[in-house]
This record gives structure tokens, sequence and C-alpha cells, in this order.
């Protein structure tokens, strides 16, 4: 009998993800389709690895104040004290108070993609976000800090050569701050990203994907739980 082997499990998580990616860059022909398919591995992943109280989809976002982002591929979301704003035939309109990551899926990475997510992420957190006091049985707490919106790109393969190295790290240091990308996964290379004044890249090969879901998992626990939502600058609207 076989034994359990967790080195074999996490890579083995890795060479779904990569071969998925890969069946899709090689059998679809139309971009528009291709593109589809690629952001569905990437929502496949989080919806059945990220713990439950994360919501996970493509979705457009919106304020109190009535602003929407662009379009976003990828939204990780709260789902225990956010409400929906809209949900039609699998398509989402979600506050912004709830959203914990923001992603972008592509094909391949370069820096006009790059410039692109950062564009899309920036249209996230320009969005105005409410946070009341929070009542408990001693009382309330002060209303929470706003807490940092991540953001990303995910992409089968890279344009560059070596796929991480020099011009991708110039790439995301070009980036404004507004739409700094803070966490990316290249499934074929590594993994990348952007902390307030440096940014980094890992070549790790066959293991990238599954290194991705497991740093997004633990930056997610050091992010707690979203604002409480003010419902009501909501329903003002109504009136």
């Amino acid at each position: 009998m076989t034994a359990w082997s967790l080195p074999k499990l996490l890579e083995s998580l890795h060479n779904d993800i990569e071969g998925k990616l890969g069946l899709v860059r090689g059998s679809f022909g139309h971009p528009g389709t291709k593109g589809d398919a690629s952001e569905a591995v990437w929502l496949e992943l989080l919806q059945t690895y990220l713990p439950e109280r994360y919501q996970v989809a493509s979705a457009h976002v919106v304020d109190s104040k009535g602003a929407f982002s662009e379009q976003i591929d990828v939204v990780v979301f709260d789902r225990q004290y956010s409400p929906f704003i809209f949900s039609y035939q699998g398509k989402f309109v979600v506050p912004a108070e709830s959203v914990y990551a923001v992603f972008e899926a592509k094909q391949a990475i370069n820096v006009q993609q790059v410039n692109y997510a950062a564009d899309k992420v920036a249209s996230v957190r320009r969005l105005y976000r409410t946070s009341l006091p929070i009542p408990h049985a001693g009382g309330t707490y002060e209303p929470r800090a706003l807490p940092h919106i991540m953001g990303g790109l995910l992409t089968f393969q890279s344009d560059w050569s070596p796929g991480i190295g020099a011009p991708l790290i110039a790439a995301l240091k070009a980036v404004a701050d507004e739409g700094r990308l803070d966490l990316g996964c290249i499934a074929a290379h590594g993994v990348f990203g952007c902390d307030p004044g440096d940014c980094f890249g890992a070549q790790l090969g066959g293991k990238s994907a599954t290194r991705f879901l497991l740093e997004l998992i633990a930056r997610l626990q050091m992010s707690a739980t979203v604002p409480m939502i003010d419902v009501r600058a909501y329903a003002s609207w109504l009136e």
C-alpha cells in the first residue's frame, strides 16, 4: 500500500492547474473563449480550496455612492457579513466593503498585461467603503480601519525570458501604488508580487499554483474580517 505524501499532494495540485491552463491554451482558438476558459480554471481553484467564509466570482464592484469598478475576472469577497447587491444568471455585483482581493486572469504576462491588471485593481481600490461601529455584548467597538484590498495577475506563461526576472520586476515597480500588484502567479514559472517599497519574484517551476494558493490564504488570514458595511447607505438609493 502506497503511503500518503504531502509533497506529492501539493505538487499534484499544481500539476492539475498547470495542465488545465495548458489544455486551454492549446485547444481553444478563439481569444475570448480561451480567456473565459483560463479564468474558469483559476476561479475553480479558489472556489474549491479557499475557506468557505470567502466566495469567489467574476464580478463588478460597486460602492454606496453609486460608482462601479471595471469588470474583474476574479473577486474574493465576504459572504458571511456582506450582502450581494445583484446576482442574476452568473453575473454578480458585490459591495466594495466585502472585497478582500481582486485578480485578472490572462494567458501570458507582459508589460501590457501588468499595466492592464493594475488599472483594473485601481478601479476597485478607488471605490468608497463604509465602516460602521461594531456592537458586541459589552458595548461597541470603533469602526474597523479599511483593510488593504489585495490585487494581482494570474497567467499560464510569461512573454519574458526568463519567465520571472528583471523585466517583470521593472514592470511591477513602474506601476502606481493605487494599482500595485501584491501577489500573482505564472503557473509555468513561479509567483511574484509587490510589498510597499519592494517587488519580488520566485522561480518555482512545478509548484507555482500551490505556492500562490497557500500564500493567498496566509494573506487573507492576516487581513481578518471585512469592515461592517453600512447597508442603509446602499438603501438610500431606493428613495
